[in-house]
């Protein structure tokens, strides 16, 4: 039966100043969800349809979200981690990324030389074996990533590890792979093939100064390399 509604019920904004009343109440104390929209109407004394009206405005708002056969929420609606990362792909580029490494990573570096175990460390020096032994860009940027991670986790921090994870996903997106691959010739593989062996010795050596200044030193080579020889390509990516 098609729902009836006195004009007095069709009140919208009534029912928009009394719902404001009720999150504001609910966000108080702790409450996550609404009641229904029946319970709604019953408790403000307007028709479902006013109370509809008056959500829609509130979901616009960012004061409450709505999934179909769950309920309405107060608050806003939980950001999706797929949605994020595809946005931070299409609006990021690689030297933000950079940037990003150079204020992480070395702090990771050094953590990592005051916290590794000797499992860590050997791991590390399994993983540098693979980075050199690689034939091919993919297993290179497998490998690779896996060893700045295996310093990351040597750190012990969770939410460290956390950042490092987010911007080590953004780093890999394909849309920039010949941007990366351009910085792999071979003097440049060499030289970083240095660099992580002087990183892992500051780490075993548990000298954390030396591990940082390190990574530094290879994150700004990388830097260099990816302004001198990619700013064209860099400047044609998502987002740049």
């Amino acid at each position: 039966m098609k729902e009836t509604e006195k004009p007095s019920q069709r009140n919208s904004s009534m029912a928009l100043e009394r719902l404001r009343i009720i999150v504001n109440q609910l966000t108080v104390e702790g409450a996550e969800q609404l009641p229904t929209e029946r319970e709604l109407s019953e408790t403000i004394g307007v028709g479902r349809r006013a109370v509809r009206r008056a959500l829609e405005v509130l979901e616009t708002e960012g004061k409450i979200w709505r999934r179909q056969g769950a309920g309405t929420f107060i608050g806003s609606e939980p950001a999706h981690p797929e949605k994020q990362f595809v946005a931070l792909n299409e609006e990021s580029n690689m030297l933000e990324v950079m940037e990003v490494r150079l204020q992480l990573e070395p702090v990771l570096a050094r953590l990592a030389a005051l916290r590794a175990n000797p499992a860590d460390i050997a791991a590390m020096r399994e993983i540098a074996g693979r980075v050199g032994k690689a034939d091919d860009l993919d297993g290179r940027e497998l490998w690779d990533s896996a060893l700045h991670r295996a310093i990351a986790r040597a750190a012990n921090n969770t939410l460290f590890l956390a950042l490092f994870d987010v911007v080590d996903r953004v780093r890999q997106d394909a849309a920039w792979r010949h941007v990366r691959e351009a910085l792999r010739t071979s003097d440049a593989m060499a030289l970083y093939k240095s660099q992580h062996v002087d990183i892992i010795r500051a780490i075993e050596n548990r000298d954390p100064v030396s591990a940082e200044k390190a990574m530094r030193g290879h994150l700004l080579a990388l830097q260099q390399r990816l302004l001198y020889q990619s700013a064209p390509e860099v400047s044609d990516a998502p987002g740049a």
